[in-house]
């Protein structure tokens, strides 16, 4: 089991960077997939981003490419999602989730954390 939490977000105004951390604990994480996922008011939880266990592949949705990056650190337990060039329509709830592969998908994740806003104004 993985409990997850994140922390790091906040308000900036736009094309400003933010990185929020996902802290995990539980034995499995190292070779736990991690995945980046947020959430506007009124909207569905959307895909941002994903890594492998190793680290060694990662994957992004079409919207933050060339501006986010994932990256994980496995002896810190510890997941980051570093966000430059940041608008007003990345506003939303952030949440880091696990899984045992990696995918885009909200059902293919076990595991979540509580979430942290990120609020980007204009």
């Amino acid at each position: 089991q993985v409990q997850l939490v994140e922390s790091g977000g906040g308000l900036v105004q736009a094309g400003g960077s933010l990185r929020l951390s996902c802290a995990a604990s539980g034995r499995t994480f190292s070779r736990s997939a991690m995945g980046w996922f947020r959430q506007a008011p009124g909207k569905e939880r959307e895909f941002v981003a994903a890594i492998s266990w190793s680290g060694g592949s990662t994957y992004y949705a079409d919207s933050v490419k060339g501006r986010f990056t994932i990256s994980r650190d496995n002896a810190k337990n510890t997941v980051y999602l570093q966000m430059n060039s940041l608008k007003p329509e990345d506003t939303a709830v952030y949440y880091c989730a696990a899984s045992a592969l990696v995918a885009a998908r909200t059902y293919e994740y076990d595991y979540w954390g509580q979430g942290t806003q990120v609020t980007v104004s204009s």
